[in-house]
């Protein structure tokens, strides 16, 4: 019988599950579904559908809004620690504070969505995240800002605690690098938006109108995410309890290629945002001298990381994530060390390299986390939200570290912080291609 449009069933008839050669029991083959997927669910979305396009445009979107929230104070830090008269570390805490409720969220979200299911967290993470920022635009002291960001990076949470979980239930693998990419593009077009919407606002009325308007953005594409974000067609409940929940994070905290996944994260991230963070102070003082606004535009390289996440997860679709990863975060040191260099541009260039690296690691690694743990019977939620646990930690601390490193020894003393963090990155990357593949297809999980 053809199949019907919309919905194609590609569960093949795999021997090898049934031989006694075959994977090891608890293992599914390639193609079969995954762990809490029941077996009459209908198929993935595959390229062309409607049901595709619909899913990967609304996450697409919702990553623009949660990621631009989540960093419009970024190009902000000098302006904030001018009006509330605190020191370039002290001003970091806008977005640690952020990040940080972000990590220590995922920790609650993730295991709630696996009852739950993924979509009503999308829903209500965007619209209270939305309404937040609007209450940060009118904080009357600094240490109101930094605990409403610290409340709005847990409202935060709920997109990326299940984003890559959907994206792996409800996609077919074929279109998953491809799908994961996207997101993780929107993410960094996100960061981009925030920024320069932050710094051309900030230059023309200071960060409260840069916040809100911020803030109104998100609350648009929240409206847009309901109308186009499918629902969930095969997602399960987890079974409930405190043991279970203890055997889920007993699962994903045992393997040695997620371990090493996690790492990576904690490492990038915390190298990505400390020389975001510093660049913000180094652009302002001299020989650059460069206002909120001009400096903002330093920004539009993040656009660079929505087209190489997605590259890349083409790439690792059809030659396999252990070798694109090493790659990419070697692109990374590449780029932090070009900017040691003087001259604006290619200071520029340096993060423009640096952003494309960084965007390409993590939107394959992330893919990588979910079906690792969907392909050895691990909760595909919570591996994915202790892989950002791991990356917003990373965040937190790079971001803070960054002010410090920045007070001591300028620009060289970032670098040295960045240069340390990659070649941790870079070991661990080497590391994970020699983890035995838990598929038959090869290296793909």
């Amino acid at each position: 019988m053809p199949p019907t449009a919309g919905y194609r069933r590609d569960v093949p008839r795999d021997p090898a599950a049934r031989a006694p050669g075959g994977p090891a029991a608890g293992v599914p083959a390639a193609g079969v579904p995954a762990a809490g997927v029941p077996a009459a669910a209908p198929a993935g979305y595959r390229a062309g559908e409607p049901g595709l396009r619909r899913a990967s445009t609304a996450l697409f979107l919702a990553g623009l809004a949660t990621f631009a929230l989540l960093y419009v104070p970024q190009p902000l830090l000098p302006v904030l620690a001018d009006d509330f008269a605190v020191s370039a570390g002290a001003s970091t805490l806008a977005l640690s504070a952020a990040t940080a409720g972000l990590a220590v969220g995922l920790l609650v979200t993730a295991p709630l969505s696996e009852r739950l299911g993924r979509t009503r967290l999308v829903h209500a993470s965007l619209l209270a995240s939305s309404l937040l920022g609007l209450a940060c635009a009118v904080a009357p002291t600094w240490s109101a800002l930094v605990a409403l960001r610290g409340v709005q990076g847990l409202a935060l949470a709920g997109l990326p605690a299940v984003a890559v979980a959907y994206l792996r239930e409800e996609v077919h693998s074929s279109a998953a690098g491809w799908a994961t990419g996207l997101y993780v593009g929107g993410n960094a077009i996100g960061g981009m938006t925030g920024r320069l919407v932050g710094a051309g606002l900030a230059e023309l009325g200071g960060w409260r109108p840069a916040t809100a308007g911020t803030a109104v953005l998100a609350l648009g594409v929240a409206v847009a995410v309901w109308r186009l974000l499918p629902a969930s067609r095969r997602f399960t409940p987890a079974p409930a309890g405190l043991r279970q929940l203890a055997r889920r994070t007993r699962g994903v905290l045992t393997d040695p290629a997620l371990l090493a996944l996690y790492g990576l994260a904690f490492l990038l991230m915390g190298a990505f945002v400390a020389v975001y963070n510093a660049m913000a102070f180094r652009l302002a003082a001299e020989p650059y001298g460069l206002g909120p606004g001009l400096a903002g535009l330093v920004f539009v390289v993040y656009a660079l990381g929505s087209v190489s996440s997605t590259t890349a997860g083409r790439v690792a679709d059809a030659v396999g994530r252990r070798a694109v990863v090493p790659v990419a975060v070697a692109v990374v040191l590449a780029g932090a060390l070009l900017t040691l260099a003087t001259p604006l541009w290619l200071v520029v260039v340096g993060l423009a390299v640096l952003t494309a690296g960084f965007f390409a690691a993590h939107g394959v690694a992330s893919g990588w986390v979910a079906a690792r743990a969907g392909a050895g019977g691990r909760a595909t939620a919570q591996a994915a939200s202790t892989y950002l646990v791991a990356y917003y930690a990373g965040s937190s601390v790079g971001g803070s570290v960054a002010g410090v490193a920045w007070g001591a020894a300028r620009w060289p003393g970032v670098v040295a912080l960045v240069g340390a963090c990659v070649a941790g990155a870079l070991v661990l990357a080497l590391l994970l291609r020699r983890t035995r593949s838990l598929l038959p297809a090869g290296d793909r999980a």
